[in-house]
C-alpha cells in the first residue's frame, strides 16, 4: 500500500535535503542534498525560514503542494528533525522524499527508489530510527569514491574539485528536476525518466543493485550527535 502511494502522484511533498549545517560544511560532497532544496526554492520562488529543528519553505505548483526542508542537525541526528517535521505538518514518512550524496553511485549519477534500508548512510539511518521505518522515497546524487587511502569520513567532507563542481551543478539541476516531477506526476514517472543508465558526469559506471556501502560518515561534526537549533 505505501509502495503504491509513494509511487503515485503526491498532493504534498515534502522533500528534505540532508547534510551539516553551517558555512564550515557548505558545498562539501556530504551536503549535495541541500543543494538540490536550494535551488528548488529558487525555482518556487520561496523562502527557507526556521521551524523547530529545521528550515522549511512552501510552494505550489500545478495544484501540488511542495514542503521543502533542510534540517539543522547535523547528519547523523537529521532524523529528529525530520521526525519533528512530520509531526508538525501531520504527514506521514510516504510523504517524504529524502535527497543525499550517495559513494556508491558515479559521480553525478541519479537515482531514485521507493524506499529500502539505509544504504550505509548515517543521515537516512536517523530517519529510519527516528520515525520507525523505511519506507519513505529516496533521491541519491552520487558523488563517487574516495582515492585508495583515503578515509570516506574525510572524503564526505571535502569540496569537490573544479571540474566536478560543473558535473555536480548539472546533477543538483537534473535532481531539482526529478524532485518536480516526483510531485506532479509522482515517483514511478520520474524514476522511468532519471533513473537511465548513462547519464552521469563521472566517468565511471556501476549497477544500481545490490547493498550500498558505507556512506562515510564518522566522528566529529558529521557524526558527533550534536543537535543544532534553527535561530
Amino acid at each position: 500500500m505505501w509502495r503504491a502511494r509513494a509511487l503515485s502522484a503526491f498532493r504534498m511533498i515534502i522533500v528534505v535535503g540532508l547534510g551539516n549545517p553551517g558555512r564550515r560544511y557548505r558545498g562539501t560532497r556530504h551536503n549535495v542534498g541541500q543543494e538540490v532544496v536550494h535551488r528548488l526554492a529558487e525555482r518556487l520562488r520561496c523562502t527557507l525560514q526556521a521551524e523547530g529543528w529545521a528550515r522549511v519553505g512552501r510552494g505550489r505548483l500545478e495544484g501540488h503542494t511542495i514542503l521543502l526542508s533542510i534540517p539543522e542537525t547535523y547528519m547523523n541526528v537529521s532524523g529528529q528533525a525530520v521526525r519533528d517535521l512530520l509531526r508538525r505538518r501531520r504527514r506521514r514518512p510516504a510523504d517524504l522524499l529524502v535527497v543525499h550524496d550517495d559513494m556508491d553511485l558515479p559521480l553525478g549519477r541519479v537515482r531514485l527508489r521507493p524506499g529500502d534500508g539505509a544504504g550505509g548512510h548515517n543521515g537516512v539511518r536517523s530517519i529510519m530510527d527516528e520515525i520507525g521505518s523505511g519506507m519513505f522515497p529516496r533521491l541519491r546524487i552520487g558523488i563517487g569514491r574516495p582515492p585508495a587511502g583515503v578515509d570516506p569520513a574525510a572524503f564526505v567532507l571535502e569540496r569537490f574539485s573544479a571540474d566536478e563542481r560543473s558535473a555536480i551543478d548539472e546533477s543538483v539541476a537534473r535532481s531539482a528536476d526529478a524532485a518536480i516531477v516526483a510531485a506532479t506526476e509522482g515517483l514511478a514517472a520520474a524514476m522511468n525518466r532519471y533513473n537511465r543508465r548513462g547519464i552521469s558526469c563521472g566517468s565511471g559506471d556501476s549497477a544500481d543493485s545490490g547493498p550500498a556501502g558505507p556512506s562515510g560518515d564518522g566522528p566529529g561534526p558529521s557524526g558527533g550527535g550534536r543537535l543544532v537549533r534553527a535561530p
